[in-house]
């Protein structure tokens, strides 16, 4: 299973970046018991279409998933000593209910279809600001991110309901 994908930006710069969808280490303990502290139920998502975190893509009707709670932010600042304070969130997430082959290999980035916010981060987990981006728009929000040195990482949320879709690192 793939923790991340790389994706091209198809530009005269060829900018390389990576999307991270939750780790599967991260996964494992959320299947049990959320950063809400709340273990998972899992269903049949019987329509389909649950952004799904761990291999960033769509589900199928009929896949078993389970909405979570997960703190990204947090859990970045206790692997790097970080203290992101008042910007540590968390928020609902779609995942598989069961171990899936993590995201398949992408031309462009993930979710990519309607609005999205990309929020940058500095490398102590502050919010250095945010992009409301359009569709086809990330690629350039990106560029502009990383374009700053003080940018560690950023995040990419849905608009419609803010929850975090995945990290985007250099």
């Amino acid at each position: 299973m793939s923790d991340a994908t790389t994706m091209s930006d198809a530009t005269a710069t060829e900018a390389v970046y990576t999307t991270r969808p939750i780790p599967r280490e991260v996964l494992g303990e959320l299947r049990v018991v959320d950063d809400a502290g709340r273990a998972a139920v899992p269903f049949v998502d019987g329509e389909g279409g649950a952004p799904l975190r761990c291999c960033l893509r769509r589900g199928a009707p009929g896949e078993t998933v389970a909405l979570v709670s997960y703190a990204p932010l947090r859990r970045w600042a206790a692997r790097t000593g970080a203290e992101p304070g008042a910007y540590d969130e968390q928020g609902p997430v779609f995942v598989h209910a069961e171990p899936c082959p993590g995201p398949a290999a992408a031309d462009g980035p993930p979710f990519a279809n309607a609005h999205r916010t990309v929020r940058r981060y500095s490398y102590d987990g502050h919010i250095l600001g945010g992009a409301l981006v359009e569709v086809g728009g990330l690629g350039e929000a990106f560029r502009n991110a990383f374009d700053d040195p003080d940018v560690a990482f950023v995040h990419v949320r849905a608009v419609e309901y803010g929850c975090f879709l995945y990290e985007v690192g250099r």
